[in-house]
């Protein structure tokens, strides 16, 4: 089973939020400014948490609930830091008949994280991707967009400790 859910503690900066407030200033007048707000601050941060997006409430006068509607709608928008290195599994057809699926429930396991999420130490974050057009390698991963191909879950291991 995965450990109780650890989170990353927003560690924003003072320089990041200077940023996100004089981008939402020069922005937040103009219509339809709340989806160019969100990229932006997703682009000084890296992700939206909800201090982010409280931030952005408080000085675009948006509800909060609508601002989270919308982050949690589009999957560009994030809620999770992003490690720094990025594991993806390909979940496509290919890479699933040949057990991708397997060798992303373990490294769910190993790295104590659901997918979309980012280890507490920063690290490594884990999503699932659909097909990465490696199919003659199936099943793949990438790394910061290393491709591994020919996986077995025993693999996990040794292309985890390149990184640690």
């Amino acid at each position: 089973m995965l450990a109780e859910k650890q989170v990353v503690p927003f560690s924003g900066t003072k320089e990041q939020e200077e940023s996100l407030l004089k981008m939402i200033s020069e922005l937040k007048g103009e219509k339809g400014a709340l989806m160019p707000i969100l990229q932006k601050a997703q682009d000084i941060y890296g992700y939206l948490p909800i201090e982010v997006q409280r931030m952005i409430s408080d000085e675009t006068g948006i509800p909060l609930e609508k601002i989270y509607g919308v982050v949690t709608f589009y999957s560009q928008f994030t809620l999770n830091p992003k490690g720094k290195y990025q594991i993806s599994v390909c979940l496509g057809t290919a890479c699933y008949v040949k057990g991708s699926g397997d060798i992303y429930n373990a490294l769910m396991e190993r790295l104590g994280i659901v997918g979309g999420e980012c280890t507490p130490d920063g690290k490594f974050s884990l999503d699932a991707c659909r097909c990465v057009g490696a199919c003659g390698l199936a099943p793949v991963l990438m790394v910061n967009g290393e491709v591994y191909g020919r996986l077995t879950v025993d693999d996990i291991d040794d292309i985890l400790a390149k990184y640690e």
